[in-house]
Formats: structure tokens, C-alpha cells, sequence
């Protein structure tokens, strides 16, 4: 199977020496490439049974390799399945207008920022209304940035639970069986929170006008694209509420450690393009191949690579960090759930709950012995 460290193995390097690369995109590539190999250095383990010998190269854990990520996305699932509330969840998704991407391409960390915040901020606000709950929430927020075709489209998947504390903090409050709050309301809201940032933004001279950006530099062509913006209806929408809570935390995992592509998706490789799996949401979501030149395959992945340091999975509300071992408790002992303490498990342990192996067991019934541990090959 084709996978995605055999194209940047191929491709990384003649692209990062012909297009302009911020270090995180760099430093991706660099991981992406070395990830399990020799480069980044390893162990060798022998069987105290028999004279088996095994290799292992480490992993480069980062974010953006499709290798990585599912032994923190297992004990992510772990973590937050002891904060489930007994009320059905729902599944809201915030996008904004592809007239922003130029915006959000130069300005990655403030733009990002400001659309988890302004998403935040509409849900924890209309919630408090009596009108639709009049009760403190929860959302776990994560941010994605790609479509299927590895497209620039930024928008924030948003997991809300249907209910939360009272104004007072007395009693718990339960939504209504559909979502609490109309989504032209959600709409309007989130546009004009989301805007009013960006102006504040421009106003402390803190968003930077560079590339495609740097047509709206000047103020009027500023101003025309704010206003354009104020006409359009922005896109948020809400699924139906899922099955039961657990649903919920294994729904959301597939968003919360996801790469731009996984291996699985790409099928073919040739001296000049990459071909990979599509899904087509404009011709009822079918499945397709689109083949792209390999520099501009690599382009629009790097595109999707987060500055360096910035919070993709987000918590807001009673499940903030400051709120989560207080209100979000509260809302536990409240709806008569048993608040159970969260279980740490070791790398060994979550491969075996993944995959059902026992990784530290040889094939002969013994144990394997660390018997060498390999330095990183410089060559």
C-alpha cells in the first residue's frame, strides 16, 4: 500500500527547495519522512525464550503523520468518556466564506484563533438565553482545515451536550429533544462575533497583509470585503443528536488526531503526480480519484500543517479546564452519574485495546528483553 512517507520521500525535498516553507511545514516534512526509520533512531529487543531478535525504529509523533496519533487519539477517548453527561449530544459545524482564506492563509494562529473563538462564544452566549436553555454548557471544539481534496476550508466541528447547569448552579437544565438553538440564529451570531474580531484584529494592526492578503491592505478594499461578508449567509449546520453519549467521544475521535490525508486514501504515485480517494459532497457524497501534481499535492497538504503550538481540540464552558473539576462535576453528581477517575494507560496497554497484542509477548510464548538501544543514524 501506497503511503503518504513514500511520496514525501520522493517529492519533499525538490519541493521545500523551490516554494518558501514556514519551519513547522518544514519541520513536518522533515518527520513525515524519517518517521520509523533508522533517522530518528530505535531499539533492539531480543526473546528471553527463544533467539529472536526484533527492531523497532521510533515513531516521530507528530501531529501531521498519518503513522502517529492513535495512541493519544485511544486515551483521548478514554479521558473524556469519564466526563460523559446522561443527555443526548449534538454535532454542530461552523464554516466561514472561502473570501477569508486569504486572510486565514496569512494570518494562521490569530485567524484560527479567532474563529474557535467566536464559534465558542456563540454557543456559550445563546445557550445562557432563557429563550433557548438559559444554562452554562459545554463545547468540545476541534479545528480542521482541509476538504477532501485537500482544498483550503477552514471550520470548527463542535460537540455540545443537551443540557447544563442552571444560572444559579443549582439545578441541571435539559435541552429539548432537537437542538436547543435554530441554526439561523447560531448563523447570524457567529458572523457577526466572528467579523467584529477581525476588525478589532486590523484596528490593534495585528492581522498582516501578505500573498493573497494583500489586496485588502488598503482600508476601502478592507471595508468592501467586511461588507461583502456582512451580506453573505454563512454555513452552520447541526446533525441530528447521537445514539448515546459514548457515541459521541468515538464520533469526535475521528476528527481530534486526523491528519489532512491518511494512507489509506492515496493510490498511485508516478514520477510527476499523486493520485488519491475523494469523496464528492457535490455529486451525493461519491467517491472519486483526483490526481494531482506532486508539488501541487505536497502544496495544499502544507497548507494544512498548524503553527507550531497551536490548541486544535479546544474545551469551553463547564468542560474548560478551569470549570472541569467544578461545574462539570456538579453537572455529574446533579444528573446522579458516578464521577469516575480517569485511567492512564501505558503505551502497551492501549496497543493491545487497539489491535488485542500483547506487544511486549514474542510469537514463541516469551517475553522480549530490551537489549540495545540504536542511536539516530546521521547518514
Amino acid at each position: 500500500m501506497l503511503e503518504l512517507q513514500q511520496v514525501f520521500a520522493r517529492f519533499a525535498g525538490s519541493y521545500l527547495e523551490s516554494h518558501p516553507v514556514h519551519a513547522e511545514g518544514i519541520k513536518a516534512a522533515k518527520a513525515i519522512v524519517h518517521c520509523r526509520t533508522a533517522a530518528l533512531g530505535g531499539h533492539v529487543d531480543h526473546c528471553d525464550s527463544c533467539d529472536g531478535v526484533k527492531v523497532s525504529y521510533n515513531s516521530c509523533r507528530n501531529r501531521n503523520c498519518p503513522k502517529c496519533g492513535n495512541l493519544k487519539k485511544e486515551q483521548w477517548i478514554l479521558d473524556r468518556t469519564a466526563e460523559l453527561l446522561p443527555v443526548p449530544y449534538f454535532h454542530a459545524v461552523f464554516t466561514v466564506p472561502h473570501q477569508l482564506n486569504p486572510l486565514f492563509l496569512a494570518n494562521p494562529s490569530l485567524m484560527y484563533a479567532i474563529l474557535c473563538k467566536a464559534a465558542s462564544a456563540t454557543l456559550v452566549k445563546l445557550a445562557l438565553d432563557p429563550k433557548y436553555l438559559g444554562a452554562q454548557i459545554g463545547v468540545t471544539m476541534v479545528l480542521h482545515t482541509w476538504g477532501q481534496n485537500l482544498s483550503f476550508h477552514p471550520h470548527v466541528h463542535c460537540i455540545v451536550p443537551g443540557g447544563g447547569l442552571s444560572l444559579d448552579g443549582g439545578t441541571f437544565v435539559r435541552s429539548r429533544k432537537k437542538f436547543f438553538i435554530p441554526v439561523k440564529v447560531l448563523s447570524k451570531v457567529f458572523r457577526g462575533k466572528l467579523l467584529a474580531l477581525v476588525k478589532q484584529a486590523c484596528f490593534k494592526q495585528e492581522l498582516k497583509f501578505v500573498g493573497s492578503s494583500l489586496s485588502f491592505a488598503e482600508e476601502e478594499s478592507f471595508q468592501a470585503l467586511l461588507d461583502t461578508l456582512y451580506t453573505l449567509d454563512w454555513v452552520v449546520y447541526c446533525k441530528k443528536p447521537f445514539k448515546s453519549p459514548f457515541h459521541v467521544v468515538k464520533y469526535l475521535s475521528r476528527y481530534t488526531h486526523k491528519t489532512a490525508i491518511y494512507n489509506n486514501r492515496l493510490k498511485g504515485m508516478d514520477e510527476a503526480a499523486v493520485t488519491f480517494m475523494y469523496r464528492d459532497y457535490k455529486d451525493q457524497g461519491k467517491v472519486k480519484p483526483l490526481t494531482l501534481d506532486a508539488m501541487e499535492f505536497i502544496r495544499r497538504f502544507m497548507q494544512h500543517v498548524l503553527p507550531s503550538g497551536f490548541q486544535r481540540i479546544r474545551y469551553y464552558g463547564i468542560l474548560s479546564n478551569c470549570n472541569r473539576k467544578t461545574k462539570l462535576h456538579k453537572c455529574l453528581r446533579l444528573t446522579h452519574r458516578t464521577i469516575r477517575p480517569k485511567v492512564k494507560l501505558t503505551a502497551r496497554e492501549l496497543i493491545m485495546k487497539l489491535t488485542g497484542k500483547d506487544i511486549s509477548k514474542c510469537s514463541c510464548g516469551g517475553y522480549w528483553c530490551r537489549a540495545l538501544s540504536l542511536a539516530p543514524s546521521t547518514g
